[in-house]
């Protein structure tokens, strides 16, 4: 599937939550939070990683803000189960999107969400836009209802 279709697919599923993301592209890949941020020239806080787990044979969603890990036992808590990582072929079957090009919403399957409360504090934060050269603007405060996330505290 070509890249361009990955960014149309998020960008219709974004429009359908009330969204009209503007999508930047990079002449490369922006797959890691780090090069996210130095393309952007904003805060490591600030980039959305969208990370998919396994528990208990489901896809659990993790958006995790840029300059924090996961604590896998705070999110097995969270999620009911042993927190266990998801190979690539795992995270394009919950989400459509491959790893690096995960969105914090518009996948092809509903999945259990966890957002890092630090995420909020910024007014603004950026995720990718289905591609690991794309990336969009988010406004926080919108996070948890595109999402249909929980805020927590897994960091």
């Amino acid at each position: 599937m070509s890249r361009a279709k990955a960014n149309e697919r998020f960008s219709s599923a974004a429009v359908l939550l009330g969204l009209e993301p503007d999508i930047t592209r990079f002449p490369e890949d922006t797959r890691t939070a780090v090069q996210a941020a130095a393309a952007l020239r904003c805060e490591l806080g600030q980039i959305i990683k969208s990370l998919v787990f396994a528990c208990r044979g489901q896809a659990v969603l993790a958006l995790t803000a840029g300059d924090r890990q996961v604590n896998t036992e705070l999110l097995g808590v969270l999620a009911g189960g042993k927190i266990e990582k998801a190979d690539a072929e795992v995270v394009r079957r919950a989400t459509g999107f491959a790893i690096g090009g995960v969105p914090p919403f518009g996948h092809s399957s509903r999945l259990s969400c966890f957002i890092d409360q630090s995420i909020y504090r910024y007014e603004v934060a950026w995720g990718a836009a289905g591609t690991p050269d794309t990336v969009f603007s988010v406004r926080t405060d919108r996070l948890a209802s595109l999402s249909h996330g929980q805020i927590a505290e897994f960091t």
